[in-house]
């Protein structure tokens, strides 16, 4: 078996979070991976542990990490041996390349980048010197995936080494995220939203690029042509706790037109239970919610941020620019009126595509065959089989 060691910032509920453990769940059996967590376990360390896969969170919390806590993580990697590494995230990426020197013998380090940059200036600072200093030291790892072009473009931007760029795109688990009428009228009847009424959803943590006020802007004007739609929005801090959101719901009207569900460990029940499925990020590498939604056969909207339109919806859904709540509007419209049955229509056209194009197991062989590719070839020649992008 080949020892994989992961690296990750945390194991709290995020898209590169999601993804690790999506890809544990899909290794075959020739891989024997092991997790370090450089903070706690967060609400996703117990997932992996199901999978039979230790998991080892080194504490480090707040601004300004001990750097003598970090050094625990040492003695693991020598006593793990693995035989390939694997970044993720700025400060996970950063220190699977530093695990790597106290290793007897030079494994192959693999950076995995799921963030776009609109601006440094927007990022913690610990976070954005984190970025920088992945610049300079860029050139060190066997291969940069990252999940979306425009993340790739933009990091490069910067100074990431473009030898090394992998492209390598979210992958989604269609036995998880499938059609499911049950879960349709159990989640509605439980939220008292008619089985008849459009139901909208924005699935996504509280976050400024996720630009929740452009939605709940478009969202209004919806509702002023559709009286019978509502809105649920679901994600980390999106609860009516959240005064910014709060007070966006109250001048637009929408007390009653909305619900707030916060962070949810159900997300394929509720997100089976819409019939549009929304993302209104004005900066999106490539949207875990919208792939998700395909999958249920649930057609999307979401704005030409990123890669996601292009690569993911197509010809499934509809496309709006980016801080443009008319535009996002009018999109969510042309959908409610094209009626159930062409909704229909366009889900399962959606979830086809997801199916062949993004199923979890054709992701997980690329990291596989990647990763088995730089075990046989050095560092190099890997970057020049691989040349700018795959």
């Amino acid at each position: 078996m080949i020892r994989i060691l992961h690296v990750i910032t945390t194991l709290r509920t995020g898209g590169a979070e999601t993804m690790l453990v999506r890809l544990l769940s899909a290794h075959s059996p020739e891989w024997s991976p092991v997790v370090v967590s450089l903070e706690d376990r967060g609400t996703l360390g117990e997932k992996i542990s199901q999978l039979g896969i230790p998991v080892h969170a080194l504490g480090l919390r707040g601004s300004l990490p001990n750097p003598l806590r970090a050094i625990s993580l040492l003695p693991l990697v020598r006593r793990l041996e693995p035989q390939v590494i694997q970044g993720w995230m700025p400060h996970g990426n950063l220190t699977a390349s530093a695990a790597r020197a106290v290793l007897p013998e030079s494994a192959p380090v693999f950076w995995n980048v799921r963030m776009t940059l609109d601006s440094l200036g927007a990022e913690r600072w610990l976070t954005a010197t984190a970025i920088r200093l992945g610049a300079l030291y860029s050139r060190g790892p066997a291969a940069i995936i990252y999940n979306s072009r425009v993340a790739a473009a933009q990091h490069e931007a910067i100074g990431y080494c473009p030898r090394r760029r992998t492209i390598i795109p979210n992958g989604f688990d269609c036995r998880l995220f499938r059609s499911d009428e049950r879960a349709r009228q159990e989640v509605r009847a439980g939220l008292g939203v008619d089985l008849k009424a459009v139901l909208i959803g924005l699935i996504a943590r509280f976050h400024p690029m996720k630009d929740h006020a452009t939605f709940l802007q478009a969202a209004a004007r919806v509702a002023r042509a559709q009286p019978a739609a509502r809105f649920l929005l679901a994600g980390t801090g999106v609860t009516w706790e959240q005064p910014a959101l709060q007070k966006l719901i109250v001048e637009h009207g929408l007390q009653e037109r909305v619900l707030l569900l916060g962070e949810r460990s159900d997300v394929p029940r509720l997100t089976a239970a819409l019939d549009i499925a929304c993302s209104a990020s004005w900066n999106e590498g490539f949207s875990n919610t919208i792939g998700e939604a395909m999958a249920c056969g649930v057609p999307c909207v979401a704005t030409s941020a990123g890669d996601t339109s292009a690569d993911l919806i197509a010809d499934t859904g509809g496309v709006a620019p980016p801080r443009d709540p008319a535009a996002l509007a009018q999109a969510i419209l042309r959908l409610i009126e094209a009626g159930s049955e062409q909704r229909r229509q366009l889900g399962l056209a959606a979830r086809q595509r997801i199916e062949s194009r993004f199923s979890l197991p054709a992701i997980a062989r690329r990291y596989e065959d990647l990763y088995k590719e730089c075990l046989e070839e050095p560092p190099e020649a890997a970057a020049r089989m691989r040349g700018s992008g795959s």
